[in-house]
């Protein structure tokens, strides 16, 4: 099985420890996947600075394609700055180095040529592609898609443009109330998506699967850094349920779906005791 990520790449800065880590929604994807004993790959426009070489680096030693995904000049890559706080991570605000721009991927021809070798695709609302996912509508693939959980990524107009070229969604929805929760997968499964997973913290996910809910599990332990815990459950769930199933039949089992939730929580709770979403450090200069 091949999966991929396509879109955003940055470097999660922890300002308080002087370090900086590499990550990024679709980059995380591609690395969790790979973790997972699969085939992956990253797609994206990866900067010529020396965060951007920490990226690239940091998916080649781990074995992730970035054939499709050389080093640009002229760009710079997102540093997002966080403080760790006894194992969470507190956002503290984003800067761009250099004198580059710092530009999404625009899928071209040979992009979507390439695409075509790959069993799924995933993309986020952080590559700020919506745009683009239009020219996904005739790939074959299962197509994933994280909204995470700011409301700008849950509005009608941005939900045109994304779920009708999706088979999967995403979203945080710590904040809201199960009501609202209920009326957001109802929206959404309206655009023919048939999967919808609602993340809720340390209250556990829920899978709405057509007019079916199922309860998913939290296992929790002493964190040494939450980055990437959200990231990496998906990404193994999504593992997970293409290998019990959705890969070769396009059906799920409760089975199948219970077996994944518990295969996504114990991944994700090992990778929260990993600093950065998935090591690989480096001091900030």
């Amino acid at each position: 099985m091949k999966l991929i990520g396509i879109g955003d790449n940055v470097v999660d800065r922890y300002i308080n420890k002087n370090r900086m880590f590499p990550g990024g929604n679709a980059v995380n994807f591609a690395v969790f996947s790979s973790q997972c004993g699969e085939e992956s790959a990253y797609l994206g426009i990866i900067a010529d600075d020396r965060e951007g070489r920490l990226v690239r680096d940091s998916l080649l030693q781990l074995g992730v394609d970035v054939s499709m995904s050389p080093l640009v000049s002229g760009c710079v890559t997102e540093r997002c700055d966080v403080r760790l706080v006894e194992g969470d991570r507190v956002f503290a605000g984003v800067s761009y180095g250099g004198n580059g721009v710092h530009r999404p991927l625009k899928l071209t021809e040979d992009h979507l040529d390439y695409l075509r070798g790959f069993d799924v695709i995933h993309c986020g609302c952080y590559a700020y592609m919506e745009d683009e996912m239009c020219k996904l509508a005739d790939q074959k693939a299962f197509r994933t898609f994280d909204f995470s959980c700011e409301p700008e990524y849950r509005t009608k107009e941005y939900l045109d443009k994304v779920c009708p070229y999706i088979d999967m969604a995403l979203f945080s929805a710590e904040e809201m109330t199960e009501e609202e929760r209920e009326v957001l997968a109802a929206e959404v499964r309206s655009y023919d998506i048939k999967y919808v997973l609602v993340t809720n913290g340390k209250k556990g996910q829920v899978l709405y699967d057509g007019d079916s809910k199922h309860q998913g599990v939290v296992k929790l332990l002493e964190p040494v850094d939450t980055m990437g815990a959200g990231d990496s459950f998906f990404a193994s769930f999504v593992v997970s349920i293409m290998r019990n199933g959705l890969l070769e039949t396009g059906e799920l089992s409760r089975e199948a779906l219970d077996r994944a939730f518990d295969y996504a929580a114990d991944f994700s709770a090992r990778n929260c005791l990993v600093e950065g979403a998935y090591g690989f450090g480096a001091t900030i200069e």
